[in-house]
């Protein structure tokens, strides 16, 4: 392996590592928010399910991965304000929510 493939290796792990440890997080976090599965509005249809599985999913995935990476690189002016905590659950924590423990095909209308 040369130096330049180990260079691009290691923040591309770290990213992966970052991204892993986030979503087991954001997956662990408790969503006591009303529907279907807990019990409110009826379930949802095959066709809002598969639009949620082809589109919302992909999308919310890629509004984590995003917002992630917007959150890493505004860390540091966000530590010097001392506001962390906001930036982190708009960034991270929603979209997560949004993407890995929404039952399918909630809120997708």
């Amino acid at each position: 392996m040369s130096i330049r493939a180990a260079f691009i290796k290691t923040p591309l792990l770290a990213a992966l590592a970052t991204a892993a440890l986030t979503f087991t997080a954001a997956a662990s976090a408790s969503d006591n928010t009303p529907g279907y599965a807990n019990g409110g509005d009826a379930a949802p249809s095959a066709a809002a399910m598969t639009a949620d599985l082809v589109l919302a999913r992909p999308i919310g995935f890629g509004a984590t991965i995003l917002g992630s990476i917007v959150f890493v690189v505004a860390l540091p002016f966000e530590l010097l304000s001392g506001n962390v905590s906001a930036p982190a659950r708009k960034l991270v924590v929603e979209p997560a929510r949004y993407t890995f423990t929404r039952p399918l095909g909630e809120d997708v209308n």
